[in-house]
C-alpha cells in the first residue's frame, strides 16, 4: 500500500480555500478524487507526492509534504500557490475503498476521451491525405468522389470534436505522427508518383479499412462508459466510410485501367 492510499480528511490552512467541511480526499494508487457531499467528486492523478486535477482541471495540482500522522498541502493553479490545507487520515484500505467505483468510471471515461481525441487526429489526416489525392487524380468522376468523401470527413472531424467538448475536453494541440497517423501520412514521394489513380484508390481503400476499425473500437468502449451518443458518431462515421469503401470496390476495373493508361500502356 502506498503511503497516500487511503481517506484523507481535508482542512483548510489559509488561502482561497472555503471551509472544507466534510471533504474528503479518497486515494488509490495512481488515482483518486476529492469528494465534497453527494454530487462532487474531482478525479486527480497522483504523481509521487502531488495530486494533478483531470480536465477541464487540469491546471490545478496539489503539492503534499509529510507533516506528522499526514500530509501539509499546497494548492496551485497554472503553478501558483493559491491555498494551503492538512490532509488527515479517516482510514486505510486495501483493493477496492469506497470512492474507488467513482474513480473506475473516471478511469474508462478518460480512455473515451482519448479514442475519441484520436478519431479527431485520424481525421485530420485523411482530409490532408484527401487533398493530395484529389490534386493528382485527372479522372473528373473520381476527383468528385474524392470532394464528396472530404465533405464527409470534415463532418466525422466535426462530430468527434462536438463530443470531446461535451466531455469539457478538446482537442490535442500537438499530436505525434505515430501509429494511424503515421501510416496516413503522404509523402512527397507519394504525390510526385506516375500511376496515380490505381495507387491513389489502393491507399484509400487501406485508409478506409483503418478508420472503421477505429470506429469499431470507439463505439464499443463508448458503450463501455454508457456513452451513447458518441457510440451513434462512431456508427454513423462508420457507416460512410464502409459506403466509400464499397464505391471503391466497384471501381476496380475503372483503377487499374487509369493506371495503365497513366504509364502510357493501352489497355
Amino acid at each position: 500500500m502506498g503511503e497516500l492510499d487511503g481517506r484523507w480528511s481535508v482542512e483548510r490552512v489559509s488561502g482561497a480555500l472555503p471551509p472544507m467541511f466534510g471533504v474528503e480526499k479518497r486515494i488509490q494508487g495512481a488515482r483518486g478524487v476529492t469528494v465534497a457531499g453527494p454530487l462532487v467528486r474531482l478525479p486527480f492523478a497522483v504523481v509521487g507526492r502531488s495530486l494533478r486535477y483531470r480536465p477541464p482541471l487540469a491546471a490545478f495540482v496539489d503539492y503534499l509534504e509529510p507533516s506528522g500522522e499526514g500530509f501539509d498541502g499546497r494548492a496551485t493553479i497554472q503553478g501558483r500557490e493559491y491555498a494551503r490545507f492538512r490532509l488527515r487520515r479517516l482510514g486505510t484500505a486495501l483493493g477496492t475503498f469506497e470512492g474507488g467505483d467513482e474513480m473506475a468510471t473516471e478511469g474508462l471515461k478518460q480512455q473515451l476521451i482519448k479514442h475519441i481525441d484520436e478519431g479527431v487526429a485520424m481525421e485530420q489526416n485523411v482530409l490532408r491525405m484527401l487533398d493530395g489525392m484529389i490534386k493528382t487524380t485527372d479522372d473528373p468522376e473520381i476527383k468528385e468522389g474524392l470532394r464528396r468523401h472530404r465533405a464527409e470527413t470534415e463532418q466525422h472531424s466535426e462530430r468527434l470534436t462536438k463530443r470531446l467538448e461535451a466531455h469539457g475536453a478538446s482537442p490535442s494541440v500537438i499530436r505525434e505522427a505515430g501509429g494511424i497517423a503515421a501510416a496516413l501520412a503522404k509523402s512527397v514521394v507519394d504525390l510526385a508518383r506516375g500511376d496515380k489513380a490505381g495507387r491513389n484508390a489502393r491507399d484509400a481503400y487501406a485508409t478506409e479499412h483503418m478508420e472503421i476499425a477505429s470506429y469499431q473500437l470507439l463505439e464499443r468502449v463508448a458503450r463501455r462508459a454508457g456513452d451513447e451518443e458518441t457510440a451513434e458518431v462512431a456508427r454513423r462515421n462508420r457507416a460512410e466510410e464502409e459506403a466509400m469503401v464499397r464505391t471503391i470496390d466497384t471501381n476496380w476495373d475503372k483503377f487499374a485501367d487509369l493506371s495503365l493508361r497513366e504509364e502510357g500502356i493501352a489497355v
